[in-house]
Order: structure tokens, then sequence, then C-alpha cells
């Protein structure tokens, strides 16, 4: 006697169906990437969420309109549609793709593009997949930063060490010749510029012998609000000749993180002294902190860890888009006073943190500089 073979019910296979399409329109409502559909016509028919976060459009707004209307001006983009709807043929563009959108500035995109086919074989229309990129460049950008710092450091810590040693002879030598002039001569002038100005140069190289073999972290619980409060009550007094208002709005919630507490107040009490020196007289200055939503940290063998972003914003005068990427080279500086070493430092400490460092600027608007890190290493 043959085996049963279960065959459902019309009813059972329509619930079954249901169950099928209800999990689809859950992956779509849940997916971090934008889905974009179109009819045969070329009108939208789905638009999901990470599409209207993307686009900065609501469903509501693009249901119904030809895609041509979304993408104006997008050449790339419409060429892909185009392919995908006239010629059924799936398509791809990874390169140099950015997407404009109506209220920011254009963002990194990559776009997939494919038709739609019914059960009968026929086409229905084409769907669209762009996936954000920008925090992938900025995790490029992070790592390209830190090979370049990490070559530069080892070189000028070689050099630094050569230089050092015959510094202090200088210094020596001074500081005795100092003591031989009688007490009103005027060569004692000579003899301090030349002792204050070994001294500066002394303070330069130990910042390079610090950018080029630091001390390893001493890892303990860190209270980053603490050292906010703290670092903003001595900026306040620094700028008591100035009209520059410092805003905190840090999240209470937010527990201390594993870090080196001298070494993170070393980098953001140099982030907020850049950013009050970036105004020249009226300003303000903001400090947030919050759980970042974007980034976790994950390592062979330890579980993910939530990042904590610190972002601090100035009205001040801004930084241009091709000075941008020299800002973190040692020496290199937009400031009439400074060493040039202060960004450079503060990029090793949050690297030997296993952060990240982001930076977002306007000449004329401000800057913002968002810091990373994990709450547990």
């Amino acid at each position: 006697m043959p085996p049963e073979t279960f065959k459902p019910t019309k009813v059972e296979a329509m619930a079954a169906a249901g169950s099928e399409s209800t999990l689809y329109g859950m992956i779509l409502e849940n997916i971090d990437r934008s889905v974009i559909a179109f009819d045969q016509g070329g009108r939208i028919t789905l638009f999901n969420p990470a599409a209207e976060a993307l686009m900065e459009r609501s469903s509501r707004q693009v249901i119904g309109k030809l895609y041509r209307e979304l993408f104006r001006n997008q050449e790339t983009l419409l060429y892909l549609a185009k392919v995908a709807l006239v010629e059924g043929r799936s398509i791809t563009d990874d390169e140099g793709l950015y997407l404009n959108r109506p209220n920011a500035s254009p963002l990194p995109v990559n776009a997939y593009a494919a038709p739609i086919y019914s059960k009968r074989g026929s086409q229905d229309g084409a769907v669209m997949i762009i996936r954000d990129l920008s925090r992938i460049k900025d995790l490029e950008s992070t790592l390209r930063r830190a090979d370049r710092l990490s070559m530069l450091g080892t070189l000028a810590a070689g050099l630094a060490h050569e230089i050092k040693n015959p510094l202090g002879g200088i210094k020596g030598a001074a500081q005795l010749l100092s003591m031989e002039l009688a007490e009103k001569s005027s060569l004692q002038d000579y003899t301090r510029i030349m002792i204050k100005e070994v001294e500066r140069i002394n303070f330069i190289i130990e910042e390079l012998m610090d950018l080029g073999n630091p001390r390893p972290p001493e890892i303990g619980n860190v209270d980053l609000t603490k050292i906010l409060d703290d670092i903003i009550l001595l900026q306040k007094e620094a700028a008591r000749s100035q009209n520059i208002r410092f805003l905190l709005k840090l999240d209470p919630s937010i527990p201390p993180v594993q870090g080196d507490e001298n070494l993170l107040t070393r980098l953001f009490l140099n982030l907020v002294k850049n950013a009050r020196e970036a105004i020249n007289h009226d300003g303000e200055v903001l400090i947030e902190t919050r759980i970042a939503s974007n980034y976790h940290l994950t390592g062979p063998g330890r579980r993910s860890s939530p990042m904590v972003d610190i972002a601090i914003s100035d009205t001040g005068c801004g930084i241009a888009k091709d000075e941008l990427d020299r800002i973190f080279t040692p020496y290199f500086t937009t400031k009439s006073k400074g060493s040039g070493l202060g960004l450079a430092i503060s990029q090793k400490i949050i690297e030997d943190h296993h952060g990240l460092l982001r930076i977002e600027s306007s000449p004329g608007v401000g800057t913002t500089i968002t810091v990373s890190l994990p709450l547990r290493r």
C-alpha cells in the first residue's frame, strides 16, 4: 500500500501564502538596505523604511510616482532602473556613486537593480537596492590615518631621540653662560631666549616621542560625564574674555567606559580646546554623548561591545575641504600658535582605545568631531 502524501487544503495553502507574505514584509521593514520597487510602467510600488531614511522622503510622497521623478538629475540611478525595466537585466554600480538628497550633503552609495518576474515568467517590474557606504568610508578613512600616523610616529620618535641629547648640552651651556655674565649684562637677554627656546623644542620632542612610542593605557572604569564636566569648567575660565556658550547634552544612562582616564582627559581637553580656539568672539561649543547605533566593536573570542559617541561641535571658522585630510599630519596646523601635534596625538589615543574618529566641517559654519569609544574592551 503506497504511503499517504500530505496535501494541504485550499484554506491551509492560503494561510501559508499569507504567512510567507507577512515574513517578506517584516524583512523589508527591518532590513538596513533601501529597497525600491517599480511596476512595468516605472511607477514606484514599494518604498521601505530604510529608503525613507536614506532619501529623506516618506513612502506616501513617492508611492505611485515615476522613478524618474525620484531620481531626477541622478543619471547613474536612472540608467540602472532603465536597464532593469526595459532590458530585463540585472546591473550593479559600485564605483564613485553619490546619492543627492534634498536637505543634506551627497551620500556615497552603491546600487543594484534587477527585473522582477512573475511565476508565469513575465516581467512585472524591477527592484533597486541602495546601500549607504558612508560608515564604510569613515572606517576606511580612519584606517588610512592610523597607518600614516604609525609610520610618521616611528620616524619622528627616532629623530626626536637624536635631537634630545645635544639639546640638553645646549641648554646646560646657556645656563652656565648666564651664571658667568653680570646680572645686568645685555647678553642675559640672549641666554634667557636660548633657554626658553630649548625648553620649547624639548616640549615638542617629548610630544613626538609620545606619538611614536606612547605608554600603554592603564585600563580602568572612566566616567565620561565627570571628565567632560571638569574640562568645560576649565575652558569656561579660559574663555572668560570671549562670549562663548558651552552646552552639555550628556546621556546620564551611559555607564563608565573602559579606558585610561589620564589619556582620555588629554584627548577631550585637546578637542574642546580646539573647538574654543576656533571661535573668535561670539559662538557656541556643544558636547553631546549618546550610545552609537551605527557601530559595535567585535573581536576574536569576545562578545560585541556597544560604542559611545562623544560629539564636540563648534560654530567657529570651520576647516576647508582640502585641509581635512591633512589636519592629522604631525606639524600641520591651521592655527597661528600650536605645534601641529594635538590631533595626531588625539588620533593615537583613540586608536589605542579601539575607537573611531569622524570629522565634519564647513568653512564659516563650524566643525563637529565625533569620537566613538567601546564600552568594553
